[in-house]
């Protein structure tokens, strides 16, 4: 694969697993020099920094669990960024969390959870990383939204109004940063194929007495015209174009990956 990004310092978000991990070994096969960040035990980290050194045939990844619900951890986490990849010139927010319930009986501490991880994380890291991009001439910010960055769904109320803030933000930063260099785009998934979707798959195949495959097809694809999943490294390849040198034209996109779902 060519280098395109040999000497670019990478920060990913929520790169311990699935479609954050699927872009950091994405990225790190480009030549770039990835740091990652992430909850999870001992052993899956060891894993994901295997994972990403031997996609870029490469030293293991440095790794930080900063807790991006909260704002003063993701400024160390950028200054950490900085220090340890020499300077930051790709940001993927990435990180974010999940909860269903209708809007009324909606918990008051999972609306501000979804928002501060979902939506804030990628504010507070934009603002951190910026002026050092700006200053260089150069980067790159994939924001990982969601169809439901496009799209609502029931139950999802936290969930989508934080996806359709990230597309907002991301609209915004684009138009600040149009003369800079810099751009700013948020690729938008469908349902993607990562072990904590396949679990939810399991899970409601045993609930309603079905098999896994008809789980799938009529609950969790249900609006996906496809009606397969969306692949980890189908987004990665989007936000590895994204971060690349062809792409100095795209700016303030929302990039659907969904099978079809935004067209309906």
């Amino acid at each position: 694969m060519e280098k395109t990004l040999e000497g670019r310092g990478a920060l990913i978000t929520g790169s311990t697993s699935g479609i954050g991990l699927g872009i950091a070994k994405a990225l790190a096969r480009a030549g770039a020099k990835v740091m990652l960040n992430g909850f999870g035990s001992p052993e899956q980290i060891a894993e994901a920094r295997r994972e990403v050194a031997k996609a870029g045939n490469s030293a293991e990844p440095a790794h930080s669990a900063a807790d991006l619900s909260k704002a003063g951890e993701i400024r160390a986490l950028c200054q950490e960024a900085e220090a340890v990849l020499g300077q930051v010139d790709i940001l993927v927010n990435n990180a974010g969390i999940q909860f269903t319930s209708p809007v009324e009986d909606f918990p008051d501490e999972k609306w501000d959870a979804i928002l501060a991880l979902n939506l804030s994380s990628n504010f507070h890291a934009i603002k951190a990383l910026l002026s050092g991009m700006k200053a260089r001439g150069w980067g790159r910010i994939v924001n990982v939204a969601s169809i439901h960055g496009l799209v609502a769904s029931p139950e999802k109320v936290a969930y989508v109004a934080a996806k359709h803030g990230v597309v907002g933000l991301t609209r915004t930063v684009a138009l600040e940063i149009a003369e800079s260099g810099v751009t700013c785009n948020a690729v938008c998934p469908g349902f993607v194929r990562t072990p904590l979707a396949e679990k939810q798959v399991t899970a409601l195949a045993e609930k309603h007495g079905i098999t896994p495959e008809a789980a799938l097809k009529d609950f969790l694809l249900v609006k996906q015209p496809s009606k397969r999943w969306v692949e980890v490294e189908e987004v990665a390849r989007m936000a590895l174009f994204l971060c690349g040198p062809e792409s100095s034209s795209i700016n303030g996109a929302a990039l659907s990956i969904d099978g079809g779902w935004s067209a309906a």
